[in-house]
């Protein structure tokens, strides 16, 4: 099953101040895939907050660091899912510089609420199986 790929340009805002990019930025990077993500199958963001009765919500980031990215690189960014469960999925991130080095790794869950009393919903089962797209056994 394919990746979804993108590419983010560092820009001056970007950076700290030991001249390389901040670690906030890769979790902002992360959210970007995970929008892209639901976009790609069939769940836009702001379609499922006006529409269904269900939220996408994170309950767990992590990230690994393994090189500095710099101004003006650019940053290759590799999503997909690791495990489909329930109510959550688990979305894998590799960061790449223009090298193709790998920079940093990371995964996120993320978990789906029911609108109205914030408790755990099963996917819905139309939408699981477009998630199974994106899906890559670890």
């Amino acid at each position: 099953m394919p990746k979804l790929c993108f590419e983010e340009t560092i820009y001056t805002y970007h950076i700290d101040f030991v001249g390389h990019v901040n670690n906030l930025n890769y979790i902002q990077w992360m959210e970007n895939g995970r929008v892209k993500l639901l976009e790609a199958v069939g769940m836009p963001v702001a379609e499922i907050v006006e529409t269904s009765n269900f939220f996408p919500i994170l309950s767990e980031t992590a990230i690994t660091y393994k090189k500095p990215l710099f101004l003006k690189n650019k940053v290759k960014i590799e999503t997909w899912l690791s495990q489909i469960n329930n109510a959550s999925v688990i979305m894998e991130f590799r960061f790449y510089n223009e090298k193709g080095e790998l920079c940093a790794s990371g995964h996120q869950k993320g978990l789906f609420v029911n609108a109205k009393t914030m408790r755990p919903a099963r996917i819905p089962k139309e939408n699981r199986k477009s998630f199974e797209h994106y899906y890559i056994e670890a």
